[in-house]
């Protein structure tokens, strides 16, 4: 691909009116992507410390291989695995630092998935959580994601 053809690949809906869905995607509600990559997440088991989902793979998380995307696979590791912070009572679960992930099978439209997600330690400025993606079937590995949140000290007033 030549440095152009990159560019407007990124650039979708930048400058001349090229872009077709700019008013549907500029009108979309706040916090639309949680909603977005959510939707249809249902939570199965949750304890201090621990959250067990499961979820049919949609078609909108696809990617060009019509497998679950990464980036999707990315974000239900930051938005799961920055619920189970809020397991320890806490009112913010704070901000990532890092997240890694390992991708290590497919998952396609259709099929039902687990997402596990155990904190290893919250403690009063670190929490450290481990997020598992598996097919519900057959309990084979997807991905396995590890995501570092900073928690900001809570003022005493």
């Amino acid at each position: 691909m030549d440095l152009e053809t990159v560019k407007k690949y990124l650039e979708k809906g930048v400058g001349g009116g090229e872009d077709k869905n700019a008013s549907t995607i500029n009108g979309m509600p706040s916090r639309f992507f949680e909603n977005f990559i959510m939707q249809g997440l249902h939570v199965d088991h949750i304890e201090k410390g621990r959250l067990l989902c499961s979820m049919k793979v949609p078609p909108r998380l696809l990617n060009a291989g019509n497998f679950l995307h990464g980036g999707a696979t990315a974000s239900l590791v930051d938005l799961v695995g920055s619920a189970v912070v809020y397991t320890y009572g806490v009112s913010s679960s704070g901000v990532s630092v890092e997240i890694s992930i390992t991708y290590l099978d497919a998952a396609y439209v259709g099929e039902e998935i687990e997402i596990e997600a155990k904190a290893l330690r919250v403690g009063k400025t670190v929490a450290v959580i481990t997020v598992e993606f598996r097919k519900k079937k057959t309990g084979k590995i997807i991905a396995q994601g590890r995501h570092t949140k900073y928690l900001a000290v809570q003022s005493k007033m």
